[in-house]
């Protein structure tokens, strides 16, 4: 579990040195990573461009829509949309490390699994190697004040 979460940690590094929010994000199936990415929302222009998005997008395109079996790895606690592209792509577990009190859409603001519409709802843990994701973001946007 931690080696992924270690990958995904290394997508928000990556993403930093580029300029963009450091979110990383790792998509695994039996054991094996399957998708990977890091925020382009700057790069691409994109505000939907968020790490969960791009690697959710990479795994869909691989032959099926329907993410069952795979687990989300990411960086921080996933905002309403990546929340709502997570259900409907119905990925089987979710992982991620610092809470996003402001922004997050799981145990935060939206709690988009907790609405009686929602098609699917992943099992959810929260916290994974949580202080240095927040440290990241906490020098991300320290730097940029």
């Amino acid at each position: 579990m931690t080696g992924f979460m270690a990958l995904a940690l290394a997508e928000a590094e990556a993403a930093g040195a580029r300029g963009e929010v450091p979110v990383g994000a790792v998509i695994v199936k039996d054991g094996m990573v399957i998708a990977q990415a890091g925020n382009r929302v700057e790069e691409l222009g994109d505000p939907t461009a968020h790490a969960e998005m791009l690697a959710i997008r990479a795994a869909a395109a691989l032959g099926d829509k329907r993410l069952e079996g795979c687990d989300l790895y990411v960086t921080l606690e996933p905002c309403p949309m990546c929340a709502a592209a997570i259900s409907l792509a119905r990925l089987r577990r979710l992982y991620f490390g610092a809470y996003d009190p402001k922004g997050g859409g799981v145990e935060h603001g939206a709690k988009v699994f907790d609405h009686a519409t929602c098609h699917h709802r992943p099992e959810v843990y929260g916290g994974l190697e949580e202080s240095r994701a927040a440290g990241m973001l906490r020098g991300f946007f320290e730097e940029r004040r």
